[in-house]
């Protein structure tokens, strides 16, 4: 081809010496000249293309999904004729991928190629114990609400938009367990105590616990005491505290409320008093009666207090002891002391003699010791057939005298005395007057039961 563009301006002057020719411009071609005048021409310029016959000189301009902006020299109307210059765009959801302007070329074609991409994020990653719903899935706008599986809790972003940039807005959210377990104690409860008790045994099921989210109970802590406990009487409050996994906590409480059928309290019997188990007046308590020295019960001994908060039978009475002489034998008339008095029985030869007569005043003193002690003095005085003998203001029969000097082995020829229990029981003997403390210290030490030593304590001495 270049060697063709060095011939041409040869050819040119050999055919204008040959032919007189006229050039239409535009035209394409040319016509020959009636005439033989030969001369020499200069070439004539290339020809030069009319863009204004070519209006659509490059390929019109589409973009799908998007937009061109073109600004032509020869104003709107020719929108991809040589040297327009158009701006590209795409709509709201795509990004375009190329340049951002092209131009119209000489060539015909534009000066690049874009298009447009829909803009898309990421897939979201799961969410442990949750999951989320989007809108259009990974497109421009799409919104994507999390939740939580029941008993989660979400922290962080509720939802997230994918934006233009092709990122999500802010940041993944998680589920976490800040929902307590939800627990249930049993009900609240009351019970009776049992009798002769001031307790009560009571039982319960455990609370019923239950995790919201992943079912899971760590552990279960009791404040209070353990099922099957005696609970005195009162309120009592039972609480229990549940942990899940994530050491949320829940508690419960539930009250234990024991009460104590009680009857109306005692008064002790006029020269008597009462001695009762458990604490003296509730169900099953049982009272006794029993009458001081020189007193003897009438009527019941012991009172129950019932479930109908009554007691059992009636007050008995404490009336002065009935000594009865009128007896057959010395057993008879022991028999009437049997486990209510202790005997002084003292033994002299005759009523002038000197240890007889110390020994009767210094008990006249001392009676009401004696009687704090449930000691009764019988007398036997004289030698046969001139015996008298008596207790208190009672006198006994000469055969009585007799008998019980042999059965308690009292010689009627010099004083002596003897100490008999309340079991009838020989505990200690005398051959001379015995002072009151001697009497008093050997009683407290060796025969006074427990019932009359607690007595004893918790009334004093009444004789000081």
């Amino acid at each position: 081809p270049r060697m063709a563009q060095e011939a041409a301006p040869i050819l040119l002057v050999v055919l204008a010496r040959l032919v007189s020719s006229t050039w239409h411009e535009g035209s394409g071609y040319y016509m020959e000249s009636q005439t033989n005048e030969v001369y020499v021409e200069e070439p004539p310029p290339e020809p030069a293309l009319d863009y204004r016959r070519v209006p659509q000189w490059c390929a019109t301009l589409n973009i799908h999904r998007g937009e061109a902006t073109c600004y032509s020299p020869r104003g709107s109307s020719y929108r991809s004729s040589l040297g327009t210059r158009c701006e590209l765009s795409c709509t709201r959801g795509y990004r375009l991928v190329g340049p951002s302007a092209v131009q119209c070329l000489p060539n015909r074609h534009w000066s690049g190629m874009a298009y447009c991409r829909q803009i898309r994020c990421h897939v979201l990653p799961a969410v442990l114990r949750g999951s989320y719903v989007c809108s259009a899935g990974v497109q421009m706008d799409s919104r994507c609400d999390y939740t939580c599986l029941p008993g989660y809790q979400l922290e962080g972003d509720q939802s997230r938009t994918c934006m233009e940039d092709g990122r999500w807005s802010g940041s993944e959210p998680i589920c976490v367990d800040l929902e307590p377990p939800k627990i249930r104690c049993p009900d609240s409860r009351e019970r009776l105590a049992e009798p002769g008790k001031l307790t009560a045994t009571v039982y319960w099921d455990p609370p019923r616990v239950r995790d919201s989210a992943d079912g899971i109970i760590k552990r279960v802590m009791l404040r209070g005491p353990e099922p099957g406990s005696e609970f005195p009487e009162g309120e009592h409050v039972i609480r229990y505290t549940a942990h899940d996994q994530a050491y949320n906590r829940a508690s419960c409480k539930f009250s234990i409320r024991v009460q104590v059928r009680r009857c109306p309290v005692l008064k002790p019997p006029q020269n008597g008093y009462i001695t009762c188990t458990s604490d003296g007046n509730n169900y099953g308590a049982t009272c006794e009666y029993l009458c001081d020295g020189g007193y003897e019960r009438q009527g019941t001994s012991l009172r129950v207090c019932q479930s109908s908060q009554q007691w059992t039978g009636s007050q008995p009475l404490c009336a002065p002891m009935q000594i009865n002489t009128d007896v057959n034998s010395a057993a008879s008339l022991l028999d009437q002391f049997h486990e209510k008095r202790r005997l002084f029985v003292i033994s002299a030869p005759d009523p002038s003699n000197r240890y007889y007569k110390m020994q009767i005043s210094m008990l006249q003193q001392a009676a009401c010791g004696l009687d704090l002690r449930h000691v009764t003095t019988v007398e036997l005085v004289g030698q046969p057939p001139h015996e008298v003998g008596r207790i208190r203001e009672h006198r006994l029969s000469l055969g009585i005298i007799e008998e019980l000097r042999r059965f308690l082995h009292l010689t009627p020829s010099h004083f002596n005395a003897v100490l008999l229990d309340k079991a009838g029981a020989d505990r200690e003997r005398y051959i001379a007057p015995a002072s009151p403390d001697e009497l008093f210290v050997f009683i407290d030490t060796y025969l006074l039961s427990e019932r009359e030593a607690a007595r004893r304590e918790q009334s004093g001495d009444p004789c000081e």
